[in-house]
């Protein structure tokens, strides 16, 4: 796993496997949120396998793909709701945890600052400059 760390809160990495969900436990995370859509690669587990690794760990897991049709606000909604229903450390993944680092940031919107929240992806090693503008708006 390739695993960055946004804040103390929030990490983020790409696809994951059936054997990490364990790994992910063992390092004190308490969630996982999926933003991978099913089918997006002929290798990756489909989600619902990674739902009842999750399941069998104890960990929460969240559904909420970002797939071709881009950002909507109830892919905002639902990750903001995610993260403020757990307490503890999150791991969110897509295929390379760029979409999951632009779904956390719009999510916080309005909650941190815009140049914390870019300082933040950026050192995770995630440009989310394009944002800025809605970042700013408080999504």
């Amino acid at each position: 796993m390739d695993i960055k760390h946004i804040d103390e809160r929030v990490s983020v990495s790409p696809q994951i496997g059936i054997d990490d969900v364990a790994r992910l436990k063992a390092a004190g995370f308490v969630a996982i949120i999926n933003n991978r859509p099913d089918g997006e690669d002929a290798t990756q587990p489909p989600g619902a396998v990674i739902a009842e690794a999750a399941a069998a760990a104890g960990l929460r897991y969240f559904a909420i793909p970002l797939g071709r049709d881009g950002v909507r606000d109830e892919l905002i909604e639902a990750t903001r709701q995610a993260l403020d229903s757990v307490e503890g450390p999150v791991l969110a993944y897509c295929r390379s945890g760029t979409r999951s680092t632009t779904l956390w940031a719009l999510s916080q919107a309005g909650r941190e600052a815009t140049e914390d929240l870019i300082g933040k992806a950026a050192g995770a090693g995630y440009d989310i400059l394009h944002l800025r503008g809605h970042l700013d708006a408080g999504v």
